[in-house]
């Protein structure tokens, strides 16, 4: 019994695979601040005020940026999350994800 038991554990663990990832990015508009984009990538992306600065700049000059790599929920969570916080604040803001 016991032989089944790891021969079917050995199956299931080599048909297991890594989650398919997803590029989070934050597409540059005429109308959101670069403050409120600062404040959206702090919060919503948790990153740092210097990294903040720096990817909406690149933002800004390149007409988007990768906030983040994530599997397809949190991928999903995260664009939302940056639609409902544009609405309250009245930006255009709009993030977007494809896969990685």
């Amino acid at each position: 019994m016991a032989e089944f038991e790891e021969k079917y554990i050995e199956k299931v663990i080599d048909q297991l695979k890594e989650p398919k990832l997803y590029k989070v990015f934050l597409v540059n508009d005429d109308y959101s601040t670069m403050d409120f984009v600062i404040m959206v990538l702090m919060s919503i992306f948790h990153k740092s005020q210097s990294e903040a600065n720096s990817l909406m700049a690149t933002i800004h000059k390149t007409g988007h940026g990768v906030c983040g790599v994530y599997p397809f929920e949190v991928a999903e969570t995260k664009v939302a999350q940056v639609a409902v916080m544009a609405e309250k604040y009245r930006f255009p803001l709009q993030g977007k994800l494809e896969e990685d």
